[in-house]
């Protein structure tokens, strides 16, 4: 289904939820991955084109990299924390 879009995410069963529930929990955690890469390459990409001026709103770009960094922290300790109580 979805493994054909995100590669390589292959979701751990997650035992007393059903299957397709945990399926679909595993995918919204690689996916939540995939959106906190984008959000960061995104922030690096606006420090790079942003005005260096004093009067430039130099705060955004970090903003957008920390959410992403965040982002991609969350999502990866959950994904762990689930895969050390599924095996």
């Amino acid at each position: 289904m979805l493994a054909d879009i995100v590669p390589g995410a292959d979701p751990t069963p997650i035992p007393g939820m059903d299957g397709t529930v945990s399926e679909l929990f595993g995918y919204a955690l690689w996916l939540l991955v995939l959106a906190g890469a984008a959000a960061t390459g995104f922030g690096v990409y606006k420090l790079a084109v942003a005005d260096k001026s004093r009067h430039g709103g130099g705060s955004e770009p970090f903003k957008w990299m920390g959410g992403g960094i965040a982002a991609v922290l969350l999502s990866g300790s959950l994904i762990a924390i689930i895969n050390g109580i599924a095996s």
